[in-house]
């Protein structure tokens, strides 16, 4: 007979077992996803950082660059002394790419005084150098002008303004302008120009071929339209490059029915003596008889081959 102890002891021990609950083999813990690294959005420019920026000042011609302050700055209190001036950020203030780097920059309008009745209108342009405005170019738009609106469209710059004509006065600017500037290599180029009429008939030059970027190599055919033909129906072409050294000029003749109505143009331009690989602007201009002034203009931009 066996005894029976040891399996009693064996049933305990089975019992037990099953009263502590069964251990499996521990499993890994799961993988954590990758954690990707978030890259900050590009900050675009804002109205309090243009109210604080340096802003050298255009009609002086010395290099001076004064720090704005809530939009303002002043040097002198007495408006007779020769070292007085007064600038004064406008309410004309527009952001958008110019510079093709896919961050807002700004164009700003600035008034200029340095004592007497002048309040000089400046297009001043800052870009976006990390989140922070850095001043590229300025130029004169009028003394006194009155600005109808500013604008950042297709990389360029849109000016509405009313500005002096051949016969104002210095009080009362009466010629309604618009304009648009393009950034080349860092400074402002005017691309389109257009004025009105004493009739209120707006003077546009429309370039129709060649396009922008067009490659030309020899010579340039060029055909176009215009609003009101010219003075003798005669316009002129002036050929620059990038850094804004004429190569060429010459006539356009504008066929028109009448004095003063719409026309259109087709003339062949030579470029002879302009290297390949050259970056070209050709300008087409309406100037006044009376005094030489721009009337309107369009602009192409071409690459010599």
């Amino acid at each position: 007979m066996v005894p029976n102890h040891p399996l009693k002891l064996l049933w305990a021990l089975t019992l037990a077992t099953l009263a502590c609950g069964v251990a499996f083999p521990a499993s890994d813990p799961p993988t954590p996803a990758p954690v990707e690294a978030t890259v900050p959005a590009p900050q675009g420019l804002t109205l309090e950082q243009i109210k604080n920026v340096q802003y050298p000042l255009l009609i002086p011609e010395d290099g001076r660059v004064v720090e704005m302050l809530d939009g303002k700055f002043q040097r002198g209190a007495d408006a007779t002394d020769m070292d007085f001036a007064y600038i004064a950020l406008t309410q004309f203030v527009a952001f958008g790419d110019l510079t093709g780097d896919g961050l807002e920059d700004a164009a700003v309008i600035f008034l200029e005084n340095y004592g007497g009745t002048g309040n000089f209108g400046v297009l001043a342009v800052y870009a976006n150098v990390a989140g922070e405005p850095v001043f590229l170019h300025s130029t004169l738009i009028d003394d006194r002008p009155m600005i109808n609106s500013i604008a950042v469209e297709n990389d360029e710059v849109f000016i509405d303004a009313v500005v002096h004509g051949f016969e104002d006065g210095g009080c009362c600017p009466t010629l309604p302008t618009t304009r648009r500037y393009a950034l080349v290599k860092n400074k402002l180029r005017l691309v389109n120009f257009t004025t009105d009429a004493p009739n209120g008939t707006r003077r546009i030059i429309e370039i129709t071929s060649p396009a922008n970027g067009t490659e030309a190599t020899g010579s340039l055919a060029v055909i176009g339209s215009v609003s009101i033909a010219p003075f003798e129906n005669n316009l002129s072409w002036f050929i620059y490059d990038e850094n804004g050294n004429q190569y060429a000029a010459g006539p356009v003749m504008v066929a028109a029915p009448d004095f003063g109505a719409p026309g259109t143009f087709d003339e062949t331009i030579p470029l002879a003596g302009i290297p390949a690989g050259t970056i070209i602007y050709l300008e087409i201009q309406d100037q006044s008889a009376a005094d030489g002034s721009l009337l309107a203009l369009d602009v192409v931009k071409l690459s010599v081959k």
